[in-house]
């Protein structure tokens, strides 16, 4: 059934459920399962990243591995709680390709987001959120509907055409690579402080 005349999912759960069976772009082929986004259904703050890594293809949950550990680093840090946002990702399913034995990851294409952004923008219908932020420069282009620059736009309230605040910021993998630790440090800080920002919007 094409996007454009696919019944709109009545609930998350319905949401979690109809994404294992999405066919949309080829994408589930090599994914192990469909990760849909996590979180309570009416959070004031929803959190988009790029798609699910090897740890959340295997889980089914997203922000499972090393990046959502710094996510929820984080989210202390700018006195959030992860039970209280609602977490998801531009492309629900894990694209990579091997090397060897492991799956390293590979950017979804403009195409695969935009396919993609029909199960987004049910979540935000369902989550009605009063900020979301795009972690990210995939995550940015799938919330606004176009490339986004994301050092340029970071630490300012962007108009959403469907009434939530948007803020982007960084994805937290970025910080775990880089090697310097001064420099992580003052990219963590950074970070957090983009999630205090969206949280005062939020309040």
């Amino acid at each position: 059934m094409a996007p454009e005349t696919a019944p709109t999912p009545g609930t998350l759960a319905d949401i979690a459920d109809e994404v294992q069976a999405c066919r949309r772009c080829d994408l589930w082929r090599r994914a192990t399962q469909g990760v849909a986004g996590e979180g309570p259904a009416r959070a004031a703050m929803m959190l988009v990243g790029e798609q699910p890594g090897d740890a959340e293809d295997l889980a089914g949950g997203p922000f499972v591995g090393p990046a959502g550990q710094m996510l929820d680093r984080a989210l202390v840090a700018a006195g959030a709680a992860r039970g209280e946002v609602f977490i998801t990702n531009a492309v629900k399913h894990f694209k990579h390709e091997m090397r060897g034995k492991r799956r390293l990851h590979k950017t979804p294409t403009a195409s695969e987001i935009s396919i993609c952004r029909w199960w987004l923008d049910a979540e935000r219908r369902l989550v009605r959120p009063k900020v979301i932020v795009a972690m990210g420069a995939t995550a940015a282009l799938a919330v606004f509907g176009r490339p986004m620059p994301v050092m340029k736009s970071r630490g300012r309230r962007l108009d959403l055409e469907d009434g939530p605040g948007g803020v982007i910021t960084v994805h937290p993998s970025y910080l775990l690579r880089i090697p310097d630790e001064t420099a992580k440090r003052a990219a963590f800080a950074a970070f957090v402080a983009d999630l205090k920002f969206a949280r005062g919007l939020a309040a």
